[in-house]
């Protein structure tokens, strides 16, 4: 196996999770990206795939936003 140039590129691993909050999406967004960078190093980014809510008696109940987070997998 040929061994890796050092250049600006990066190898990423995808994982997708799902945030929530009684408030918004932003704060289930930065809800799910807290509780991933506690356990996974090197995250660089995300991608929001999915937004919907749970509805209690006509109102909004809470807010869940899936998420592809990406990070870089070290050599």
């Amino acid at each position: 196996m040929t061994e890796r140039k050092h250049d600006n590129s990066n190898t990423y691993k995808i994982i997708e999770v799902v945030g929530s909050s009684p408030n918004s999406s932003d704060e289930a967004i930065r809800n799910a990206l807290a509780d991933v960078v506690k356990t996974v190093k090197n995250v660089d980014w995300f991608e929001v795939t999915q937004c919907r809510g749970h509805v209690e008696n006509g109102s909004i109940g809470h807010f869940q936003v899936g998420l592809k987070i990406g990070f870089r997998v070290e050599a």
